[in-house]
Order: C-alpha cells, then sequence, then structure tokens
C-alpha cells in the first residue's frame, strides 16, 4: 500500500465540524491497512506536517497518495498537488468544479457516487461510505423496552424553521416532552438512547447553501439508539433512509399529518422502529469492519491507476456537455439530403 496522507485545513478551533471529524476517523480506520499522515494546509500544528513544507521539500515522485476532501478548497489544492498521486473524498456534491482528468473519486454516498459519475465518468469512482463510530453499535439501546424521559429530540444545528417554529411548539402543546438540543454534549450516545423519537430536518440547510447532504449519520445513530427516527429525504438520506421501513419521513403533507405520526410513535414506539433484520443490515453496512474492506480495496485500485499513469498510461477523457449537445445536433441534421447533411457529416467525422 502507499502511504496516504489526508489534507485537512486544520484541526482546531475554527475547523472543528461533523465534516472534519469524519475524515479524521477515516484517516483512523485507513491507518490499519497503510501509514497515514494527517496534513494541515491553513493551520500549522504541533502534530501534523503542513502542506508547504512538504511540497517545497519532497519531489513530485514521492509515492504517497494525497486524500483531499475539503470542498471549496479542491480545485486549488489540486493545482497545487499536480504530478502527484491525488484522490477525491467527496462528501458533499454540488460544489460547481470540474475534476482533472484521471482524478478519482471516493464517494460517501450513493448520491454523491451519482453526482460524479455524471460529472466525471471516466474517472475512477468508488464509494466508500462513512463509519459508524463503533460506540454507536456497543451502547445503542435498541433493545430497551423502557419508557425514556424524552419523547421527542431535536438537534437545532440544520433543524428547519419548520421543526423549531411550528412543529416543536405544536407538540410540546400536544403534551410531549421535547428536547431541543443546542450546544456541545459530552455524550451523545446517552442522549439518543434517552429519546423516544428523534427528528432531522436539514433539507432547507442544504438548499439554502447549494450543496448536498454529504451523508447523514445522525439518523443511523439514532436507528442505532433504539429511536424512531423522523427526517428529510434530501440527498444522501435517501440512501438508506427507505420511508415507512427504517425512517419515517418529516413535512409528510401536513403539520397535522406530523404531529398524529410522531405523537404514535412516541406513545407506542414499537411499531414504528424497522425490523430488527434491515436494521442490523444497515449497521453492518456502516461498521468500521465493513468500511475497511471496501477503503482495502479502493486503496489497491488506486495504487494500480497510479502505477498504471506513471508508466505511460493515457488518461480517458469525458467529452464535455457542450461538445456532446453539438454532436446531437449534427446527429440529427445528418440524414438531410444536400449540402447541410454532406456538411453536417463531415463536421461529425472531423470530431
Amino acid at each position: 500500500m502507499r502511504p496516504v496522507r489526508f489534507l485537512v485545513p486544520g484541526t482546531t478551533g475554527k475547523f472543528r465540524c461533523g465534516g472534519l471529524l469524519v475524515e479524521l476517523q477515516t484517516a483512523r480506520l485507513v491507518s490499519q491497512l497503510a501509514p497515514v499522515q494527517v496534513v494541515t494546509y491553513r493551520q500549522r500544528e504541533p502534530d501534523h506536517p503542513f502542506l508547504d513544507d512538504l511540497l517545497r521539500t519532497e519531489p513530485p515522485d514521492e509515492p504517497a497518495l494525497w486524500i483531499v476532501s475539503w470542498g471549496f478548497d479542491v480545485p486549488r489544492l489540486l493545482r497545487r498537488l499536480t504530478g502527484r498521486p491525488v484522490a477525491y473524498h467527496a462528501h458533499s456534491s454540488g460544489y460547481g468544479f470540474d475534476l482533472p482528468p484521471g482524478v478519482p473519486v471516493l464517494a460517501v454516498s450513493r448520491n454523491t457516487l451519482g453526482y460524479w459519475g455524471d460529472r466525471s465518468p471516466r474517472s475512477p469512482l468508488f464509494l466508500v461510505p462513512n463509519a459508524l463510530e463503533l460506540q454507536w453499535i456497543e451502547r445503542g439501546a435498541r433493545d430497551r423496552q423502557e419508557p425514556r424521559p424524552i419523547d421527542v429530540l431535536v438537534q437545532q444545528r440544520k433543524s428547519s424553521a419548520y421543526v423549531l417554529q411550528k412543529l416543536v411548539p405544536a407538540l410540546r402543546a400536544r403534551g410531549l416532552r421535547v428536547e431541543v438540543q443546542s450546544g456541545w454534549v459530552d455524550d451523545l450516545v446517552d442522549l439518543f438512547n434517552s429519546a423516544t423519537v428523534v427528528l432531522y430536518d436539514s433539507a432547507d440547510y442544504w438548499r439554502g447553501r447549494g450543496v448536498s447532504e454529504g451523508f447523514g449519520l445522525p439518523p443511523i445513530e439514532a436507528l442505532a439508539c433504539g429511536c424512531v427516527v423522523f427526517s428529510s429525504l434530501n440527498h444522501a438520506l435517501a440512501d438508506t433512509l427507505d420511508p415507512g421501513l427504517l425512517g419515517h419521513q418529516i413535512g409528510c403533507g401536513s403539520l397535522e399529518n406530523d404531529l398524529e405520526r410522531m405523537a404514535a410513535a412516541a406513545a407506542n414506539p414499537a411499531p414504528w422502529r424497522p425490523q430488527p433484520a434491515a436494521l442490523d443490515a444497515l449497521l453492518e453496512g456502516c461498521s468500521e469492519a465493513a468500511l475497511l474492506e471496501r477503503w482495502r480495496q479502493a486503496l489497491e485500485q488506486l495504487g494500480r491507476h497510479w502505477d498504471r499513469l506513471g508508466e505511460g498510461a493515457v488518461v480517458l477523457r469525458s467529452p464535455s456537455p457542450r461538445r456532446l449537445r453539438w454532436q446531437q445536433r449534427l446527429q440529427r441534421l445528418q440524414p438531410l439530403p444536400g449540402p447541410i447533411g454532406w456538411l453536417a457529416g463531415r463536421v461529425l467525422l472531423m470530431r
């Protein structure tokens, strides 16, 4: 295995977020397969090498595989890493940039995989979902039958105005014990184990930013704790939350419909929980053991890909949408008789 370097802007202060924690978790997972370094590029830190220093001191033919992931920074980082083995660890989609030919994509969801399968169909593409930390599987109270102190739990970050301003007050008016969690929580597993129903509605949050829900771990974490999940189904959430089977749609037509279903689930959660076999299959697919095998296969193929390019293999390129549209127009003109059909045929031959 080639050494692997995960590029992040920093690991402390303003850079701490869900995406960073998942990337660091992935780095720890991959370290079981290959030598791994976390490299920062905006903030110098004593425990991690800095990108500028490595690029200044190392030749371009270093074998290390660079993993870039930070959305808006990806185009600039890829330019800086030109000539070096690199792959894009794609969480969200919708940033609008294109990848250079030959740059592989490690997609964390089928939604993101489909995005790059359309936008960069000749690049090596891999599906490597984010792993669920072991504590959720080991400590999640999926078999707990006794009543829980929180009827409905909402995490304020990413929640829609509909949930916070309409649904939460209406649920409380019905007498349900609703907790809106904000700020830092020392033990999220314990919090989710204390809730009967969990609401997750990130559709408005991501639509307003123009990018996608990259993977959607909170609903899966809630399911691992035996909660009934009501969620939006935007982007990668549709990968896992089969509505009516694993989770339930939030904002389903009317406020009254939501209130009726959520009150029923809080009063008697058993019929609203997923079938154990379906939940076990979901959690197994998100386990670190399953994801470690996916990463092993992906890293082996990435190594062979960059070896071939180093030996002179020609990178496949995708025609631009503009060129494809012109070809389709010319193909419609080609059957026409006379000079127009002849000219269209000549243009197609030249392209």
